[in-house]
């Protein structure tokens, strides 16, 4: 039996009338009911959960930062973070904030 890829969902993604919720009873796992304002409420939680946590932890969206590199650079950054089991974003991420650190003990 083939593992079936759950679709994306996105704020974007359409969310058609599958199902009369007034007049079929669909019934949740534990039992309730499911209501419109329920699966509203499902919905809204589903796309709040879409992409990437928040850095922060909150629920929030973390700020993008984009830059060029040499493909160099590139190459060697991608050795240095699969040796340390990284993404090449985490590495950025750690020099910046390294960085920016050392920067805010100056006087």
């Amino acid at each position: 039996m083939t593992e079936r890829t759950p679709p994306t969902v996105t704020a974007d993604s359409p969310i058609g009338p599958d199902v009369d919720l007034d007049t079929d009873d669909v019934r949740l796992p534990d039992g309730t009911r499911l209501t419109g304002q329920h699966a509203d409420e499902i919905v809204d939680e589903v796309r709040r959960r879409a992409g990437r946590p928040s850095l922060t932890g909150e629920p929030a969206v973390s700020p993008r930062i984009a830059f060029r590199v040499t493909p160099d650079v590139r190459d060697r950054a991608a050795g240095i973070a699969a040796r340390e089991g990284k993404t090449i974003s985490q590495l950025a991420r750690e020099a910046l904030e390294a960085r920016v650190a050392g920067a805010e003990r100056r006087p």
